[in-house]
């Protein structure tokens, strides 16, 4: 018996990612001429205005207004004619520093944990990114209509758009994807000419022909125009795509967002480094896929609890996979932030088609593969 699973993705033009940009480039911005910078950078995107608004505190000194309006403009929104255009939106920048409570548990000579809560990662050998499935086709298929427009392949399309993949799954693996929605803003024209290309430059280009069969559903501008899009046809605000950013679905989210958001928050450091565990572990052939949950509470340094879960893929027992993990890695914000060198501005290169997956960011790196087989073989696993 087949099952069914689905993810979406969202294109860079998507309100809610425009927003997300926005962040991660101030963030950049700061990290840039001061590393200690302390960000945490909310945008708001609606029909003639970008409000800005968060806590910082640094000593760089940055035109905020700039950059979103490069952002924004970098993205696709650069005529009136889409109702949105960076170079005469109105922009309100609202920025206070961070509150002195928050940071005496973050400003300490052992750094603590910027707020509590949980934080998930994921890895499993499905594809060659380690990512699931339908979120890694959801994503393709996002990035790809993205380039299409880029590039003038499909010269009348506009910034937004939203993926969704449906995948059929036999014990676990996909055996064929049973849906496919693609929905993308475009100029006027034709609905059958936008459909027939978007089939032919965007899913048949991407998705692999044995995954498609003749009962595959396939949803192209299902509701037929799109031609008010992004932030006219939407509000966008930071950090709504949470499920978007991570795992598609495929595992539970602890609901801190990633963007705008410095080092110190745990919410994406320890998100990020979780994720570098996880690939680390599968990469080591120690299971096939893997989920671990950490825990903190503000101003404390050690993680409360580390929670892991295989699916009943581990080819040695899960708590000799507990114990690689608690002796090989370090999930003290210290740690995650140096091993990782989190104090870099590379977060613009993480904020689209997903955090994870891609392979040049730090976090994705596989370079604990030695130190898990020598603890192992020390130890007799």
């Amino acid at each position: 018996m087949y099952k069914l699973f689905t993810s979406e993705s969202v294109t860079v033009g998507h309100p809610d990612k425009l927003c997300d940009v926005i962040s991660d480039k101030i963030l950049d911005a700061y990290l840039k001429q001061d590393a200690n910078s302390r960000v945490a950078c909310e945008a708001f995107a609606t029909h003639k205005k970008v409000i800005i608004s968060g806590e910082i505190t640094s000593t760089a000194t940055v035109d905020v207004e700039k950059i979103v309006r490069d952002a924004i403009i970098s993205i696709g929104y650069d005529n009136d004619e889409l109702g949105f255009n960076g170079h005469n939106v109105e922009i309100e920048i609202l920025l206070n520093k961070q509150s002195p409570d928050i940071s005496m548990g973050v400003n300490k000579e052992s750094i603590g944990a910027g707020d509590q809560g949980m934080m998930f990662g994921y890895a499993t050998n499905e594809t060659e990114n380690y990512m699931p499935y339908t979120a890694y086709y959801a994503n393709v298929l996002a990035k790809r209509l993205e380039q299409v427009r880029r590039e003038n392949i499909i010269p009348y399309l506009c910034p937004d758009g939203k993926t969704q993949v449906t995948g059929k799954f036999e014990n676990d693996r996909l055996v064929g994807i049973d849906t496919i929605v693609v929905s993308t803003q475009h100029k006027e024209v034709d609905m059958e000419i936008l459909r027939t290309d978007v089939k032919k430059h965007v899913i048949d280009y991407v998705i692999p022909s044995n995954l498609l069969s003749k009962d595959t559903k396939i949803h192209i501008n299902p509701t037929g125009r799109f031609v008010i899009g992004g932030p006219v046809g939407d509000t966008g605000l930071t950090g709504r795509k949470i499920i978007v950013d991570t795992y598609g679905g495929v595992i539970p989210h602890g609901g801190g967002a990633f963007s705008g958001k410095d080092y110190t928050k745990v919410d994406r450091s320890a998100a990020y480094y979780a994720r570098y565990v996880c690939k680390n572990i599968v990469a080591s052939g120690l299971c096939d896929k893997i989920m671990l949950q950490v825990s903190y509470a503000i101003g404390v340094s050690k993680p409360l609890a580390i929670y892991i879960d295989t699916y009943s893929t581990e080819k040695i027992a899960i708590d000799k996979i507990q114990a690689v993990i608690n002796n090989v890695f370090d999930f003290s914000p210290d740690n995650m932030i140096k091993e990782l060198d989190l104090k870099e501005p590379i977060y613009s290169n993480t904020t689209s088609y997903s955090h994870f997956g891609k392979h040049d960011l730090p976090y994705e790196k596989l370079d604990k593969i030695d130190a898990i087989k020598k603890y192992i073989n020390s130890n007799n696993f």
